[in-house]
């Protein structure tokens, strides 16, 4: 199945429509525990290192370790991108059904974020939400 397009809102029906759906949220570490989807995960696609945004060459393996490829995932960064960039790895090693959220969690220039659009927030960044956590468990 090609990787969907969908916005916040629609991303919002589509979890609370199946409890297996899941928002995978590849911001990098500090921009999701600044706040992120309630019950989303976190897998960075970049890191902030020195300043600089650097691949997160474990990606796809963290990816692959803890994520049924089976499953539904709706994937988010702060605008989109990131996430697009996200899905196609997804896509390349496997999963099936892939929404990209075009407006993420901070808003696109055409598309209100998860955040501006007032839908659940949380800054829950424990076990089997935060990075550190799925890392281990891919380890």
């Amino acid at each position: 199945m090609p990787i969907q397009q969908t916005t916040p809102d629609k991303a919002k029906e589509i979890l609370d429509k199946d409890p297996e759906v899941t928002y995978l949220d590849v911001r990098s570490i500090p921009e999701f525990t600044q706040g992120h989807a309630a019950k989303a995960i976190n897998i960075p696609l970049l890191h902030m290192t020195g300043g600089e945004m650097v691949p997160n060459g474990d990606f796809p393996r963290v990816a692959e370790a803890v994520l049924d490829k089976n499953k539904t995932y709706v994937v988010g960064c702060k605008m989109g991108g990131r996430s697009q960039k996200a899905c196609e790895i997804l896509d390349r090693i496997g999963f099936k059904k892939l929404y990209n959220i075009h407006g993420g969690f901070g808003g696109a220039p055409d598309q209100k974020g998860w955040k501006d659009l007032g839908l659940p927030v949380s800054t829950d960044n424990g076990e089997g939400v935060s990075y550190e956590s799925l890392l281990k468990k891919a380890t």
